[in-house]
């Protein structure tokens, strides 16, 4: 099922989510629910605090049109290793619809996470992978890519959020 996508500014997005103690069907349909509507959207990752349930459960898929869909359903994920060599890209939201700005972090990233199976899993990601991964585990500790921003472009992308929820208010 599609679920409707929070857009910033939103307390809910700003919130640290509890972590998930055990696998169970509701936590399976969840990540379902994520992944259709994170590629109806269409986006390449999606944390839950964006459709408003404040637990540590991300999907990403970063392939490309030429690629076979490869999602991924992480559960509890946590950064365990990072490189020190930083990559930048032009990141984007789907709960900051249109707005784009350059972000710098960690190159490579080793992830832990919990799989649909309740099975703990470690990968180590680079490139768009490695930034998306980091992206949607910010949501989970309650923070924006526009955080990264100086406070003026912040400012700025956030009046515009305002204004498109309020004509999104009026229909």
């Amino acid at each position: 099922m599609k679920r409707k996508i929070l857009i910033h500014p939103d307390p809910r997005l700003k919130k640290l989510c509890d972590p998930v103690a055990d696998m169970s069907d509701e936590l399976r349909t969840l990540a379902e629910d994520m992944l259709e509507t994170m590629y109806d959207a269409p986006g390449i990752g999606l944390a839950a605090p964006q459709i408003g349930v404040l637990q540590r459960v991300i999907t990403l898929d970063c392939t490309t049109q030429e690629e076979e869909n490869s999602p991924l359903v992480m559960f509890n994920p946590e950064i365990v290793a990072a490189s020190d060599e930083t990559s930048s890209y032009e990141e984007g939201c789907l709960s900051i619809p249109d707005q784009f700005a350059e972000v710098t972090r960690p190159a490579e990233v080793t992830v832990r996470w919990m799989d649909v199976d309740g099975k703990e899993q470690e990968r180590t990601f680079a490139d768009l992978w490695a930034t998306c991964v980091q992206h949607e585990i910010d949501h989970l500790d309650g923070k924006l890519f526009i955080d990264y921003l100086k406070p003026l472009k912040r400012q700025m992308i956030t009046r515009k959020m305002q204004k498109l929820k309020r004509e999104l208010a009026r229909g």
